[in-house]
């Protein structure tokens, strides 16, 4: 078996004019700030395990990344991805060649290779937040006025989860209950029961506690009134346990509209994955359906033309959402789901395929149709199982594997 980087490799391999760099030399200059490590995997792939200090920017994003992540387009740059087979490293190398970077180096190994000679791998945050840009500075002389106490007593009871404020509103009716028994040892304050004062004993403090309970909770019934301070107390703990109130119902309410969200979301995507299944099972059709008249020897080229263009373009569609269901995933699919899409895509993509040799000489390819064409390899060569950023059972990654084989013969 030839090795890494071995000329056989070198006249495969679409950035052959970049020069090849070892694990080894990687190793020893692993800290050298003069060589860049070039992660050009998907983000998500990034986040679970990357060489140390690399940096990422995947083949899709180096159009519009590249000069925020690499700004010397004249330094050493060592371009990696999954392993010998993925493509994305050497597309990465072509963009970057294109953009104006010199010193291009093509680590072909990738993480297969890196893992296999004792290399770590580093992990981030699977979802890193985005620092915020920076506000613009006001045009007025006159600063903002700060928020409102009212604003942040609002954004503090949002915070709280619906166990603690149950639990504050339990506590502030402890307090004022507490409260209302103590105002009694001033005259004319503290509580009136049956036109009696509240006395200092347990009786009244059972009594506090009944008249804190019914404030907290309506305006109360009328057989206990309170008197002086109590009154302020009254009025304080019936506003507070309203607003406490609100807050717990809104909770209460926010979380009934979660659960529907996600029903909504679970129910869309299940209908999303029918869809592509049927897509793909039309595609399919389709396709063996010219393939025949191909073999009958009835083929009218002008008819045939647009056939397969139509097929090519809803082909690409599905393609892509089947690439950002293993990409960026919202949901995980079941196990035969996702094994009977990628069984109906391999067969797709074969059936493309042998019905692009066998068409008839004078056929010729119109530019939409070559430009799905080559969306549908791009797409389909980044379904492989080392690629993908998940770990899926053997039989999925064979399902991959193959579909990564057949797309390098479509375009």
């Amino acid at each position: 078996m030839a090795p890494v980087g071995s000329p056989a490799d070198r006249q495969r391999s679409p950035a052959a004019a970049s020069s090849e760099i070892w694990r080894q030399e990687i190793q020893q200059r692993l800290h050298d700030p003069s060589l860049v490590l070039v992660d050009a995997l998907p983000a998500d792939s990034y986040a679970e395990g990357h060489i140390p200090g690399a940096r990422s920017l995947p083949a899709a994003e180096i159009v519009t990344r590249a000069g925020e992540v690499l700004p010397d387009r004249h330094g050493e740059i060592a371009v990696y991805c999954a392993k010998v087979t993925c493509p994305a490293a050497g597309r990465a190398i072509e963009q970057l060649r294109a953009l104006g970077y010199t010193h291009l180096r093509h680590y072909r190994g990738g993480l297969a290779d890196w893992t296999e000679g004792g290399g770590e791998l580093e992990s981030v945050a699977p979802a890193e937040p985005v620092a915020p840009l920076p506000a613009p500075r006001p045009t007025a002389t006159r600063s903002l006025p700060a928020p409102s106490w009212s604003a942040a007593l609002l954004a503090f009871i949002e915070r709280q989860s619906t166990a603690q404020l149950f639990g504050c509103w339990l506590a502030m009716i402890v307090t004022c209950s507490v409260l209302y028994w103590l105002a009694g040892l001033w005259a004319h304050d503290g509580l009136i029961a049956g036109g009696q004062p509240v006395e200092m004993n347990a009786r009244g403090l059972a009594t506090a506690v009944y008249f804190s309970f019914v404030t907290a909770t309506s305006v109360g019934y009328g057989d206990v009134l309170p008197l002086g301070v109590a009154r302020v107390v009254a009025v304080a703990e019936a506003v507070s346990g309203l607003l406490i109130f609100g807050a717990v119902v809104a909770k209460f309410v926010s979380r009934r509209q979660d659960e529907l969200v996600r029903e909504i979301h679970r129910v869309t995507f299940e209908e999303r994955l029918d869809r592509v299944q049927t897509n793909l099972h039309l595609v399919l059709s389709e396709i063996q359906a010219i393939a025949a008249m191909c073999e009958d020897g009835a083929v009218r080229l002008e008819r045939v033309g647009p056939r397969l263009e139509s097929a090519a373009l809803v082909f690409a569609g599905e393609l892509r959402a089947i690439h950002d269901l293993l990409y960026r995933p919202q949901w995980a699919p079941e196990e035969p789901v996702l094994s009977a899409i990628l069984a109906s895509l391999a067969s797709s993509l074969r059936e493309l395929s042998e019905l692009l040799v066998c068409m008839p000489a004078g056929f010729a390819r119109s530019a939409t149709l070559q430009d799905t064409l080559r969306t549908l390899a791009r797409l389909a060569d980044e379904v492989c199982g080392e690629c993908v950023p998940h770990t899926y059972a053997p039989s999925l990654r064979m399902w991959m594997d193959r579909i990564q084989e057949t797309a390098r013969r479509i375009a």
